[in-house]
């Protein structure tokens, strides 16, 4: 049975509160979003993702608003170095959704990002350093940028013999298809660069035919497609839709590439599911898909030199650890 959604009244100071959230991060959310939100089910996957609560403002221990350290990995605005061999651009910091768990959800967007205007330095940055093979556009969400600033960052970057790869993190895909048209593919499979897209579903709902289809454009013009997802307790947190998920990526031949435990960022807290039970889900998950539909289950410390896998229980048995 379907939950009609009834806020419970607010205190003066938790209004007060929430209007403050709202101005720093207000709720966004694209038009092919929308119209799939059962906006009469409280429970609604999508609806749960987007909607600002009151809990967000609540302070819990252990999050803050920078919770991977990126200020200190910036050897230029805009420009991130944590892990070796790659190099990652913040592109922009805006982006089509604003989705509650989002691990920059306080990036400033009056803070310097490497754009039309001042992506020279990091592509000088780039050149010296001659161990980077693949650089990552990130953000926000880097097609929010036109294509033919895309295009001209691209082919500047194209120039540098010791690069590889370009890789690009991006929710466009799933939240706004109709984004994935020609100008994109050009640009982005236009160079001698091997083009990677790391799309963002958390959710089997989140893929429907439109978002297929741009998926499927993707793909017809050569371009690698992963997957990540966040876990997210009452979104995702479940065996029976990890499982759906992965098993709808693969038969679309896309890879489940990481199941993040959520980033403790302030405001998110709400979203988090122990350690415990991730990796007891992801034992669930292990047992249900071939070894190429599972995700792993990472999370992020600041200063590690790669994503972290989360440990396993101490009673899990040893052959839960041997892949299919």
């Amino acid at each position: 049975m379907q939950q009609k959604i009834t806020p419970s009244p607010l205190s003066a100071t938790e209004s007060a509160n929430l209007r403050t959230d709202q101005q720093s991060y207000p709720l966004r959310v694209p038009s092919h979003w929308r119209q799939r939100i059962d906006w009469q089910n409280s429970q609604d996957p999508l609806l749960r993702q987007i909607q600002p609560t009151p809990e967000e403002w609540q302070p819990v221990a252990g999050f803050s608003e920078d919770p991977l350290a990126e200020e200190q990995a910036q050897p230029l605005p805009g420009l991130l170095h944590k892990y070796a061999g790659r190099a990652l651009l913040l592109l922009s910091h805006s982006c089509p959704i604003h989705c509650r768990y989002c691990f920059r959800r306080h990036s400033n967007e009056s803070k310097p990002t490497t754009s039309a205007h001042n992506w020279q330095a990091a592509v000088e940055w780039i050149k010296q350093e001659k161990t980077i093979r693949e650089i990552i556009y990130s953000g926000g969400d880097p097609l929010m940028l036109p294509d033919r600033q895309l295009q001209q960052l691209t082919r500047q970057l194209a120039e540098i013999p010791h690069l590889q790869r370009l890789r690009v993190h991006s929710r466009m895909p799933v939240v706004t298809p109709k984004r994935i048209g020609h100008d994109l593919l050009q640009w982005l499979t236009g160079s001698r660069l091997t083009p990677v897209l790391v799309i963002h579903c958390n959710h089997p709902q989140e893929l429907d035919s439109l978002v297929l289809q741009a998926l499927h454009k993707l793909q017809q013009a050569g371009v690698l497609l992963l997957n990540q997802s966040v876990l997210l307790k009452g979104i995702n947190d479940s065996v029976e839709v990890l499982a759906a998920l992965c098993e709808t990526l693969i038969h679309q031949r896309i890879l489940p590439y990481y199941l993040h435990q959520l980033d403790p960022v302030a405001g998110a807290a709400h979203f988090r599911v122990d350690n415990a039970k991730a990796a007891h889900l992801w034992l669930q998950l292990q047992s249900r898909l071939p070894g190429y539909a599972l995700p792993r289950l990472v999370w992020e410390q600041p200063g590690y030199p790669s994503k972290r896998l989360l440990e396993l229980p101490d009673d899990a048995h040893q052959d839960s650890l041997i892949c299919s």
